[in-house]
């Protein structure tokens, strides 16, 4: 269900875009509202759905995790979608995976340490699990550089 928001809603929601730390007062004093009146606004935003919840951005180079790659499957003919979205939910490495229609049939965005890392999760990738679908292939892509777009936030 689609919700109608008018300008100060749209502008809200840009402004914790920006920087979800913002406080009512000053999300208020930027759209021109009481502190009381953008939180209540913030709060019908987050009960409709609309706002799911607050990020914090993580440097994962700081963190050990160097290198992301892309890693499309393909499964054998058949293949439910369902039994794609559950083959690989568990892998600790995995940031998001996409079941897509055509070729390939899923992609795997995962994180690592560095390339023999890497290495090792594409083996366990291509092992799958005791009972899971059959993969017939695979393609591994590292990440060289990453920009955003508007249209990824959120």
């Amino acid at each position: 269900m689609r919700h109608q928001l008018d300008d100060i809603d749209r502008r809200l929601i840009d402004l914790l875009v920006d920087d979800g730390r913002r406080s009512a007062s000053e999300l208020g004093r930027l759209v021109n509202l009481s502190p009381a009146a953008a939180k209540r606004r913030i709060d019908r935003l987050e009960a409709a759905g609309v706002l799911r919840g607050y990020t914090a951005i993580l440097d994962h180079g700081q963190l050990g995790d160097r290198l992301e790659a892309f890693v499309e499957l393909r499964f054998a003919p058949g293949t439910q979608v369902d039994e794609i979205d559950a083959a690989f939910a568990d892998l600790p490495e995995l940031v998001e995976s996409y079941t897509l229609a055509g070729d390939p049939d899923a992609l795997l965005r995962v994180r690592v340490t560095d390339v023999d890392h890497l290495k090792r999760v594409i083996d366990r990738v291509r092992r799958g699990r005791r009972g899971g679908p059959k993969m017939i292939g695979t393609k591994t892509l590292i990440v060289l550089g990453r920009t955003g777009g508007a249209a990824g936030l959120g």
